[in-house]
C-alpha cells in the first residue's frame, strides 16, 4: 500500500467513526440541527475549535474529553453546514433520519474526493504538519466564513474568494487530519 493509498484508509476509517457518532446522534435527537440558521452553526464550529486550541495551550481538560472527539464534532458540524447550505435552514427538523445519512454520506463521498486531489497536489505535506497547525488553520476558515456571512448580510459577496462551502470542506479535512495524526501518537 503506498502512502495515498494509506491516507484514503485512514481518513476513511476517520469519516466512519464521524458518522456512526452522527447516526447515534440522530437516533437520539433527529436532526434537531436543521434549525441552525448559518451564523448559529458558524458559532458552534467556533466553540468547538475554540476548546480544542484551548485544551492544546493549557494542557488540561477539566470536563474529561480531549481533543479528538471535537475534532469528530467539526467533521460532523461541517458536513451538518454543507447541509444546511444546499437546503437551507428549517423551522422545525424536516427531514427523516434516513435522508439526513444520505446527505451526510454524499457530503463526507465529496469531502474525500476533495482531499484526494489536494494531496496529490501537495503530495502528503499535511503529515508533516503540527496538530495545533490544523487547529489554528480551522479557526482561520471560521473566521473567513464569519466574514462572508457578515458580506452577505449587507447584501454584498465576495470579490475573489472560495465561498462557504469550500471552507466547510476544509474544516472537514483538516479535523480528519488532526484525528489521524492524535491515532498515531
Amino acid at each position: 500500500m503506498d502512502i495515498f493509498e494509506k491516507t484514503n484508509a485512514e481518513f476513511e476509517a476517520a469519516i466512519a467513526e464521524c458518522r456512526d457518532i452522527f447516526q447515534k446522534k440522530l437516533h437520539d435527537y433527529r436532526a434537531s440541527w436543521r434549525i441552525l440558521r448559518p451564523a448559529s452553526l458558524t458559532d458552534q464550529l467556533f466553540i468547538k475549535a475554540k476548546r480544542i486550541r484551548s485544551l492544546e495551550i493549557k494542557k488540561e481538560s477539566r470536563v474529561g474529553e480531549g481533543i479528538r472527539p471535537e475534532f469528530m464534532a467539526l467533521v460532523n458540524y461541517g458536513i451538518v453546514g454543507l447541509i444546511q447550505l444546499e437546503k437551507g435552514f428549517a423551522d422545525t427538523v424536516d427531514i427523516d433520519n434516513d435522508e439526513a445519512l444520505s446527505l451526510y454520506d454524499r457530503f463526507a463521498r465529496e469531502a474525500l474526493e476533495l482531499m484526494k486531489r489536494k494531496n496529490h497536489d501537495y503530495d502528503e505535506a499535511w503529515r508533516g504538519m503540527r496538530v495545533s497547525s490544523y487547529t489554528d488553520l480551522i479557526l482561520t476558515k471560521i473566521e473567513r466564513i464569519k466574514e462572508i456571512e457578515e458580506l452577505e448580510m449587507r447584501g454584498e459577496g465576495v470579490a475573489v474568494s472560495e465561498g462557504i462551502d469550500a471552507n466547510y470542506m476544509d474544516i472537514i479535512n483538516y479535523a480528519v487530519f488532526g484525528m489521524i495524526k492524535l491515532n498515531e501518537r
